[in-house]
């Protein structure tokens, strides 16, 4: 039997969110996709709100992940004590509210998905996410393991791959918002992708007005990031996992625009 997962990369404010609504069901159906995980931490451009949960989980997403913008919006954290269909990053301070891992059940049986976040270029300090995942993946009873990692480096996402190769399902990154090109099955079969992605305005700098962006690295005086309007897109990947083995057999560079 084999499981059809799709993983979907940031979602960048209101746009995005309303892309993602637009999008997401009739992707799934024609792709026949069985469980969906989709990133939410910007979609209040930095943070995400209970709304803004739920709109995602309406739009088709089984669990939502989050990475640095986290606690931008607090109104979150009542919602992740609650739920465990909204993940945090794992390496965070354990005293935070919500967790980073967990198993799912699936019509192909129990599925875990571990959100991680990097320190390369992290300002807040989270603990090491490769000796982190180690101890998890001891603590886990399933083949079926997905493991993202939100993070700034191209090569610390490239290393957790490696290091993870033939022991999860797939390893994917999230939080540059530009996909990369490199979507793959690893040597002992763990399906990889550096970044997804994002959903949301296309013709802007990671979601933001150009003319924001272009004024805060010439240096100017700037205000607080709007949403750059225009037509949206969606970009994402699929990865088909045969339940037996857990490994990723086929992959699928989705990217979806107005």
């Amino acid at each position: 039997m084999e499981l059809r997962v799709l993983t979907v990369g940031d979602v960048v404010g209101s746009a995005g969110l309303s892309y993602l609504s637009k999008m997401l069901r009739p992707l799934r159906k024609e792709k026949k996709i069985d469980f969906c995980i989709v990133n939410g931490e910007n979609a209040s451009m930095v943070g995400m709100t209970p709304r803004q949960a739920d709109d995602i989980f309406f739009a088709g997403a089984d669990v939502i992940t989050l990475g640095n913008h986290i606690w931008n919006r607090r109104e979150i954290v009542p919602y992740l004590e609650e739920t465990v269909y909204v993940l945090r990053p794992a390496n965070l301070a354990p005293q935070l509210p919500g967790t980073g891992c967990h198993v799912y059940e699936t019509a192909a049986g129990p599925l875990a998905v571990i959100d991680l976040i990097g320190r390369c270029g992290m300002n807040f300090g989270p603990d090491n996410p490769f000796l982190l995942v180690e101890k998890l993946l001891k603590e886990l009873d399933t083949r079926l393991v997905f493991v993202e990692i939100h993070a700034e480096a191209t090569s610390e996402k490239l290393a957790m791959g490696y290091m993870l190769d033939g022991r999860v399902s797939a390893v994917y990154g999230t939080h540059t918002h530009v996909p990369t090109a490199d979507l793959q099955i690893l040597p002992k079969g763990t399906g990889f992708v550096t970044d997804l992605g994002m959903t949301g305005p296309k013709i802007s700098v990671l979601g933001v007005n150009p003319r924001q962006s272009i004024a805060n690295f010439r240096g100017d005086l700037t205000s607080r990031y709007e949403q750059a309007p225009g037509p949206c897109k969606l970009e994402a990947a699929i990865f088909t996992v045969d339940c037996d083995s857990g490994k990723t057999v086929a992959t699928e560079r989705i990217f979806l625009h107005d």
